[in-house]
């Protein structure tokens, strides 16, 4: 008989299984992400109450079956009750959670994808910097994470270092002003803008939320952030749609 595996992590997202059950799926600082089923958990007085819901952080005990993984027993640590209180840091959440839930696999390191998630929700709550601005950071840091972030660093080119420079989506960061072609779709981009990227692309995950921008930064912020990745991933988040939808 296997023995008991003891996994930390986040619950991503749950769906209903049969009449009473659940299933979950989890980002695990042991085994990536994974899926698992929490039967009973939908009885009223099922042993798993709320612990079985997106946003909860702590320690699962699954057992390990053939085909699947079933949870026997669940210690939370953070509920992260504040962001569900707080309608438009719920829907940023969702949205966090679903682009990990995508960029995510079962038996992959995820080490820090974990640990970026669980300080993303962290600042949510503090309301130390904006949302959106949050949003740039977390989205970028993904993709950096998973080795397809953009080179802020120098000329994708050439290699030129310490001049004046442009942001390529199509080659996938700065072009020094001796590699810009005609016909190259590139965008301008200020000092104070590619600090900050440049900041997020080295910086540790504990001290990425300890910064913000002006109203004009995080324009262009967003601006190059959400058209890279326009580019570069092939995939409709419908909870990024509902964000979209509360915030106008």
């Amino acid at each position: 008989m296997n023995q008991p595996v003891i996994v930390t992590g986040i619950v991503l997202s749950v769906a209903p299984i049969g009449e009473y059950d659940k299933r979950v799926v989890i980002l695990t600082k042991e085994k990536g992400r994974i899926s698992a089923f929490a039967k009973g958990a939908r009885r009223p007085n099922s042993q798993f109450g709320g612990a079985v819901s997106p946003f909860c952080f702590g320690e699962f005990t699954l057992y390990e079956g053939r085909n699947s993984y079933n949870i026997m027993q669940v210690h939370i640590s953070n509920y992260f009750q504040e962001l569900k209180n707080d309608m438009e840091a719920t829907y940023y959440g969702f949205y966090f959670m679903e682009f990990a839930e995508y960029y995510t696999r079962e038996q992959n390191d995820e080490t820090e994808m974990l640990k970026l998630l669980y300080q993303t929700f962290r600042a949510l709550t503090k309301k130390n910097i904006p949302n959106e601005l949050i949003r740039c950071i977390y989205e970028l840091k993904v993709i950096y994470i998973n080795g397809e972030g953009p080179q802020v660093f120098q000329c994708v080119k050439c290699g030129t270092e310490r001049t004046s420079f442009v942001f390529s989506i199509k080659e996938g960061g700065l072009l020094c002003e001796n590699c810009v072609r005609q016909g190259n779709n590139v965008m301008k981009v200020d000092t104070s803008t590619l600090y900050a990227m440049q900041y997020i692309s080295s910086s540790s995950i504990e001290k990425l939320y300890t910064f913000t921008v002006s109203e004009k930064v995080l324009k262009k912020l967003k601006k190059i952030v959400s058209e890279y990745l326009l580019f570069y991933v092939d995939k409709t988040f419908k909870s990024l749609e509902i964000l979209e939808i509360c915030l106008k």
